[in-house]
């Protein structure tokens, strides 16, 4: 059993990685469904929720079906994340998690994600700030370090469980790879062989198959997996790694009914969250990953682009299954 403060965990945990854009309620609920033990909120400017900004205030919206579940907060000012530690704590989530891995452009340029990287002794203060701020547990999702030439994860990791962090997610990459390139695990490793250690430590970056989750769970000994871009459209993944685990063997790949079932619940839960016309309209980023290698779907992508209704969304789900249950049959 794994534990965060006093969060109980399964043996070795799969995450849901914090995603902006991707991991709101809906998909997290869909993640839940399929197996994700720990999930966090897309991430959220801590200047933005002390302006009372509408979009940072709704990214805390968090429900008890998807327990545990972390929110995640970014910042440069001291002062800012403290507050906003206390603002987040009012929703009641189960911990706080820090992002210090962000890479892009506009994070990175107000000092703040994987910008915070180039000064450990400002990553160092931040986090003190949040831990001394509230009673939830805080956790930290990290990078390797700014680039192949500044790798500080060791000093990192060793600093951040002193200022009373419960856990620690280490994206094997540093600011400078971006997303490309191979996630470099080796240092995930020698954190976990780091006697000093004691917080769990659970690696990021790479893991698309449950082949490889075994292998990187043997490989490299953490405590547990985040699983991130794997997830989107194909939220199976999860209890897939999980069987694999236990039985050394592949479940069935979701059919295509498996596959407009996950969209129509990740459609109707998105509606009911942000409207129906808008919830759908945000749904448009998720057709393809849903149907990802599926022949013939270019023509449903089209169709399902212009659903606005859930109404609609029925008809073309029972004219998509039409098609395929036919082509199954020719085949």
């Amino acid at each position: 059993m794994v534990k965060i403060g006093n969060i109980e965990l399964p043996e070795f945990p799969l995450l849901l990685a914090p995603m902006e854009d991707v991991s709101d309620p809906p998909f997290r609920r869909l993640c839940k469904m399929h197996g994700a033990d720990l999930m966090y909120s897309e991430f959220i400017s801590s200047e933005g929720l002390i302006r009372d900004a509408m979009k940072s205030r709704k990214k805390l919206d968090i429900f008890d079906y998807e327990r545990p579940v972390g929110i995640q907060i970014f910042g440069g000012d001291e002062e800012a994340m403290a507050m906003s530690a206390r603002i987040v704590e009012t929703v009641n989530p189960d911990l706080v998690d820090i992002n210090f891995g962000c890479p892009v452009k506009k994070v990175v340029c107000k000092g703040a994600g994987a910008g915070v990287l180039k000064d450990i002794d400002l990553m160092v203060r931040l986090t003190k700030a949040v831990v001394t701020s509230t009673h939830l547990p805080v956790t930290v999702k990290t990078r390797l370090g700014w680039d192949s030439n500044s790798i500080n994860i060791d000093e990192v990791a060793e600093r951040l469980q002193e200022t009373g962090i419960k856990a620690l997610t280490i994206h094997a990459r540093t600011r400078g790879q971006m997303y490309k390139g191979e996630a470099d695990w080796e240092h995930i490793s020698r954190i976990k062989q780091n006697p000093n250690i004691e917080i769990p430590i659970f690696g990021n970056g790479d893991i698309d198959s449950p082949e490889k989750a075994l292998e990187y769970k043997q490989k490299y000994a953490c405590d547990g997996i985040m699983i991130g871009r794997a997830a989107i459209g194909y939220p199976w993944i999860f209890n897939e790694i999980k069987h694999f685990f236990k039985t050394g063997e592949h479940l069935p790949e979701p059919e295509i009914s498996d596959r407009l079932l996950a969209v129509r619940q990740h459609a109707e839960w998105s509606a009911e969250w942000k409207g129906e016309k808008l919830g759908l309209i945000e749904m448009r980023q998720h057709y393809s990953n849903y149907f990802r290698g599926v022949p013939h779907f270019k023509e449903f992508r089209k169709k399902f682009l212009e659903v606005y209704t859930l109404e609609e969304m029925d008809v073309l789900i029972k004219e998509t299954q039409q098609f395929y249950e036919e082509y199954q049959a020719q085949a």
